[in-house]
């Protein structure tokens, strides 16, 4: 029996429902556009349902799962727990979820959330995804290497699966490219934030003297400044756990009253990430990394600290290390995470560097392709299957010389075997032992050649 569908009439998407279940029934692919809060994630699983996809084909068996994939681990989780939540159900039912090292995924889930790379590991043993009708591929203005991947492969799949559904979800960035690169899809705009947000800039310059001041000092100072004018709860933006404990610390040390501090980042257990959902009555400062962004959306939000940066995976052609610096966000992401604090009411945004500092930042966020190893990535793609790196139809295809330089590093590593270029022979196999280790290939190489010498500790550290 089909579950319930009913929508939550203050989300913008709930105006939008008659046209998107029109476009679903319509057309093979589709582009939602929206800014963040506007409720996309939660309700296109259940407008999908209601379209009457996720049903399996008795005569084949083939088909029946509405997969939904998310950047993060926290994410999906998160959005299965609302998702089933909203229908009535537990998780593992009607809505279940995937991520690595845990799958709640039962033998009646018709709504699957998961995280991009489960979806792309399937592809290895399921070239046609023949156990789905449906994919929403969510976040995809993130443009991380797996988004990008999926947005590569789908294109060559939807001509032998065309009764297969396709809808990309993204904050209201660039998604012309999206639209182009899927055959001028259909793009159906959701309005996101329902209430007007001020913007201040705050930057780190103490005013007396001009001297410049520590990061932490800049958000205590927000947060008095806040505390002053608004109700709700403060939502601060950080660049790691590092900071995030920085900053609780000097917040706790000003005990101020009747307020709670509360980190959030993936790290943290499912239950401590879940308790930032839970109703209550104090305050709540929740210091976050850019999960927060787009990801998550953290409830009861009336203002925002912004600092400007966060950690950016970056290949430095100099040392030749994959890195992780604090870099400044784009003015994109400076966007979306103001957008934060005007759901329940009008907002303040408080970013701590100047409007000429923000004026100055790139529009958007470069996609990780072009700031990644492209060693890793061609690794990455023959361990999955998905052929060249120089013909796969990337949204933004790295340049030839690059592509030339990663594939001579494989080589020289002994990742793959240039006899077999090409073939599925092509990766040796040290290169798909490689391939399993969460590092830069270079490091990974000396992890194993330090396994098989008897020094492993000393290289590791």
């Amino acid at each position: 029996m089909d579950p319930a569908v009913a929508y939550p009439p203050e989300l913008p998407i709930t105006e939008r429902r008659d046209d998107l279940l029109d476009a679903i029934r319509t057309h093979q692919v589709l582009v939602v556009a929206g800014e963040t809060g506007s409720g996309k994630s939660t309700q296109l699983p259940k407008l999908c349902l209601e379209a009457g996809r996720g049903v399996v084909d008795d005569s084949t068996g083939r088909g029946g799962w509405i997969g939904h994939t998310q950047p993060r681990r926290i994410a999906a989780r998160s959005i299965a727990e609302r998702v089933a939540e909203e229908l009535g159900s537990d998780v593992g039912q009607v809505v279940g979820y995937k991520v690595r090292f845990n799958d709640e995924v039962g033998a009646d889930t018709r709504i699957k959330v998961m995280t991009d790379g489960i979806l792309l590991a399937e592809i290895q043993r399921d070239r046609d995804l023949r156990r789905y009708d449906t994919l929403i591929i969510d976040e995809a203005h993130e443009r991380s290497l797996n988004i990008d991947f999926l947005l590569g492969y789908l294109p060559r799949l939807l001509p032998r699966r065309p009764d297969l559904q396709l809808i990309i979800t993204s904050a209201t960035i660039d998604t012309a490219r999206f639209s182009e690169h899927f055959g001028d899809a259909p793009i159906i705009e959701v309005e996101g934030r329902t209430h007007p947000v001020e913007v201040r800039y705050r930057p780190l310059v103490d005013p007396t003297d001009g001297r410049d001041i520590d990061q932490v000092d800049g958000i205590c100072r927000a947060v008095e400044e806040l505390r002053r004018e608004i109700d709700g709860d403060i939502l601060v933006f950080c660049s790691g756990e590092r900071e995030i404990r920085d900053a609780a610390a000097a917040l706790e040390e000003l005990e101020l009253p009747d307020t709670e501090v509360f980190p959030l980042y993936a790290r943290l257990s499912a239950a401590e990430q879940h308790r930032v959902f839970e109703r209550h009555s104090r305050r709540r400062i929740v210091l976050a990394t850019n999960v927060a962004e787009t990801s998550l959306t953290v409830p009861g939000v009336r203002a925002v600290i912004d600092p400007g940066t966060a950690r950016i995976s970056r290949y430095s052609h100099r040392t030749k290390v994959q890195r992780l610096p604090i870099e400044p966000i784009s003015q994109a992401s400076a966007n979306q995470r103001a957008g934060r604090c005007g759901r329940v009411g009008p907002g303040i945004a408080i970013r701590l560097y100047d409007e000429q500092d923000y004026e100055a930042r790139p529009e958007f966020t470069e996609p990780e392709i072009r700031r990644t190893n492209l060693a890793s990535v061609i690794l990455q793609m023959a361990n999955l299957g998905l052929g060249d790196v120089a013909s796969f139809p990337f949204v933004d295809p790295p340049e030839a010389r690059n592509i030339r330089d990663g594939i001579a590093l494989l080589e020289e590593l002994g990742a793959v075997d240039p006899d077999h270029a090409g073939t599925r022979k092509w990766l040796t196999k040290l290169g798909r032992r490689l391939v399993r280790m969460p590092v830069d290939p270079r490091l990974g190489r000396m992890v194993l050649e330090a396994g098989a010498n008897g020094c492993l500790h000393e290289v590791m550290v």
